[in-house]
């Protein structure tokens, strides 16, 4: 629930600190005190649209602090674990806070954490319901009834089930529908295929082929100069006076005069023995490599002819020489999927019907459930309509299947929220047959109905006696102050029926200091308190008749 709301330089809001707590709380104030701008407050708060008018004039930047106590498990801190934020505060509080510069540019924290407005408005969504006389989200939205009626049945663990059946389903029928769009692709150019690949086996390419072609491309070029050379090298390490001979010579030499030596010449005589086994081998090889050189006139020419073709491939195809090879293993593989696609197509064909029945079985399980939970539902939302005076109305929750090309993951059917405000008359939307009056009670009726199922633990109800007096008003009363009883109820009003059931009761006043006006806000309690809503009752005069009906107003408070 909401514990504070700290306001800085919002319109006419200079500095203002409010504490609340559980129940009722009630704000009353003459119309243009400000009553709204509390309310423009905690909405900034809780992702609004920011405004450069928000900022108070003369003043650099509006402020907003709101701080909330929730239980350790509300979704709020949920949403912010998904978003990577530390949502652990230690004491189950959240704290928000945002402000607004003159240039209508804002900025926000949540427990001191930088975040987005659009994360803002997950969190108000879990934190606060703001209902007023034309409200146009929340319960009067038609696209919500539905997972508030799943909500009030427990039917959430139900419905994910079915929305999961419905993700498998859609996942196997988006499978089938790319497989058949891949077999008519790959059918149309079945001939070209086929085409290709021949011509991609004959030339059999392999990896790494075309850096080896060009290499040995290299050699053949300059074989004759590479074989003289080669030749020439030869013949001065193995001729007559060559390298090995003149080693072997030496070695001789040395070793017949090695014992006179004292030892000295041992070193030399084994690095000479070593230069000439490196020698004969570097021979040996050098003869190797001479005789490897293809000297066939034909051989550049064929090699070439390899090595062009490949790149003429590659090149008809877009791809580099060593791609050839994946690209008709690629080739290869539509060319089967093709062959194939009678069975491939049956079988996923079968198990979209497999899927179809699973989720249509799901749905139609929790399409019961629902048409037995909204008679409950409308059985015990007329029971809340009597005590404000509406026994007459008619509230029916509409549970009506859609066609198939309709359904979707919330199920095959469609909820919707009607009344019927007189007698005979035929039930229609709930927004649009119930006048400003009548819709606030019509909403009242749901939300305590529905309170024990939201996780939403404050409700703000902006106006929504107006049009309604006398006992209504008091009806209307009467329920706020049971709904406080589960919740935190905050309600601006201007009824004092409904100003004198609340736990607490706040006004709001402007004030003037020279030319400058603020708005402030008051709790009122005592004389102050019934001199308020004496005020609201008998207008600028207050009368002792209007103290002391106030007195009775709040004597009447459960």
């Amino acid at each position: 629930m909401l514990v504070s709301l700290t306001i800085r330089d919002v319109v006419l809001i200079e500095r203002l600190s409010l504490s609340f707590r559980k129940g009722l709380c009630a704000l009353t104030g003459e119309t243009g005190a400000g009553k709204s701008i509390l309310l423009d407050a905690l909405g900034l708060a809780l992702g609004a649209r920011a405004d450069s008018g928000l900022v108070r004039h003369g003043a650099d930047q509006a402020s907003v602090t709101a701080e909330f106590e929730l239980s350790g498990d509300h979704p709020a801190f949920a949403i912010l674990k998904e978003q990577g934020l530390d949502a652990d505060s230690g004491d189950g509080s959240l704290v928000i806070r945002r402000t607004v510069n003159t240039d209508g540019r804002s900025r926000a924290w949540v427990n001191d954490q930088p975040v987005g407005v659009g994360l803002l408005k997950s969190l108000g969504a879990e934190l606060v319901e703001v209902h007023g006389q034309f409200d146009t989200h929340g319960l009067l939205n038609p696209q919500t009834h539905r997972s508030v009626l799943d909500a009030y049945a427990g039917l959430s663990a139900q419905a994910a089930q079915v929305a999961a059946a419905h993700r498998a389903w859609r996942q196997v029928e988006d499978a089938r529908h790319s497989a058949a769009a891949d077999i008519a692709r790959a059918r149309s150019e079945e001939e070209y295929l086929r085409h290709a690949v021949a011509e991609l086996d004959a030339l059999a390419p392999k990896a790494g082929e075309e850096e080896e072609l060009s290499e040995t491309r290299a050699v053949l070029m300059h074989r004759e100069k590479l074989v003289d050379g080669m030749n020439a090298a030869y013949a001065e390490l193995s001729g007559d006076r060559g390298v090995e001979r003149a080693l072997s010579s030496a070695i001789r030499t040395l070793s017949r005069i090695a014992d006179r030596a004292g030892g000295t010449l041992d070193p030399v005589i084994a690095a000479l023995d070593r230069a000439a086994t490196e020698a004969g081998e570097a021979i040996a090889a050098l003869q190797a490599v001479s005789s490897g050189v293809d000297m066939d006139p034909r051989a550049l020419e064929k090699l070439e002819e390899r090595l062009f073709a490949l790149r003429a491939a590659a090149r008809k195809h877009g791809v580099d020489v060593d791609a050839l090879a994946p690209l008709r293993e690629e080739m290869a593989g539509r060319l089967l999927l093709i062959e194939d696609q009678g069975d491939l197509l049956a079988k996923l064909a079968k198990e979209a019907e497999q899927a179809r029945t699973t989720f249509h079985k799901a749905a139609e399980a929790l399409s019961a459930a629902r048409r037995e939970a909204a008679g409950r539902l409308d059985v015990a939302v007329a029971g809340e309509l009597a005590p404000l005076k509406m026994e007459k109305a008619k509230f029916r929750t509409l549970v009506e299947p859609l066609d198939e090309a309709e359904w979707n993951a919330s199920g095959i059917d469609r909820v919707a929220f009607q009344v019927a405000t007189n007698p005979g008359s035929p039930p229609g939307a709930l927004n649009k047959i119930a006048s400003g009056g009548e819709l606030a009670r019509f909403m009242l009726a749901l939300k305590v109905v529905l309170a024990q199922t939201s996780t939403v633990g404050t409700l703000v109800f902006d106006e929504v006696d107006t049009g309604i007096g006398g006992a209504v008003a008091a009806a209307v009363g009467e329920r706020l102050e049971t709904l406080g009883h589960g919740l935190q109820v905050l309600v601006v009003t201007h009824s004092p029926q409904v100003a004198a059931r609340g736990a607490v009761h706040l006004k709001v006043q402007k004030s003037q200091k020279g030319e400058q006006v603020t708005t402030g806000v008051a709790e009122l309690d005592g004389d102050e308190r019934r001199e308020e809503i004496a005020r609201m009752l008998s207008g600028a005069t207050v009368t002792a008749e209007a103290r002391a009906a106030a007195d009775s107003l709040i004597a009447g408070r459960g």
